[in-house]
């Protein structure tokens, strides 16, 4: 089988479990967003010297597939795809919130705006993060348009950059941040 099937060529493509959707769809938006963070949480994986940044890192990738198989299927198709591949669940954004517990019993927020690119991993991290942001507010679009069956992607997808926030922060621990005071306001 080759790579290429020329099935895309006009500026359409499948969606998963049925249908063919214009290339700039609103799902192909969020899923092409969702594929930017993994990628680039790839690349922090590769820059981490934290065990623990790894492998959380790593689970997080994999997680991403979860969500971006519901985001790339159709709501008409939808209980088809989730009789026969994994959907997110509450369980998958519990996680996510342990694992925030525990990086914030670890590390100390300082009370100022952090500057991204401490280190090559925490920098890789905070883009990560912000490709996750915009996922997550094509995601919202997708809801608003009632194209979105589990609401509990977006749950996870915003706790998934609060614990990307946090990773970066742990990646950094050891380090003196560049930070931003807040602006005051004179009165």
């Amino acid at each position: 089988m080759k790579i290429y099937t020329k099935s895309g060529d006009e500026g359409e493509t499948g969606l998963l479990f049925g249908g063919r959707v214009s290339k700039d769809d609103p799902r192909c938006e969020v899923v092409g967003a969702m594929d930017a963070a993994v990628s680039a949480m790839g690349f922090a994986r590769a820059l981490s010297e934290s065990d623990l940044v790894k492998e959380t890192l790593l689970r997080v990738q994999r997680e991403m597939f979860v969500a971006g198989a519901e985001l790339a299927t159709a709501p008409e198709n939808y209980a088809a795809m989730s009789q026969r591949v994994a959907t997110v669940t509450p369980e998958m954004v519990a996680g996510v919130e342990a694992m925030l517990d525990t990086l914030d019993g670890r590390i100390e927020l300082p009370h100022a705006f952090i500057l991204p690119g401490t280190s090559p991993a925490s920098g890789a991290i905070d883009l990560a993060r912000s490709m996750l942001r915009t996922a997550e507010r094509r995601a919202v679009g997708l809801k608003d348009r009632d194209l979105l069956p589990n609401q509990e992607v977006l749950r996870y997808l915003n706790r998934l950059a609060d614990l990307l926030f946090m990773l970066a922060r742990y990646e950094d621990k050891d380090r003196t941040l560049d930070l931003v005071k807040p602006i005051e306001t004179k009165g």
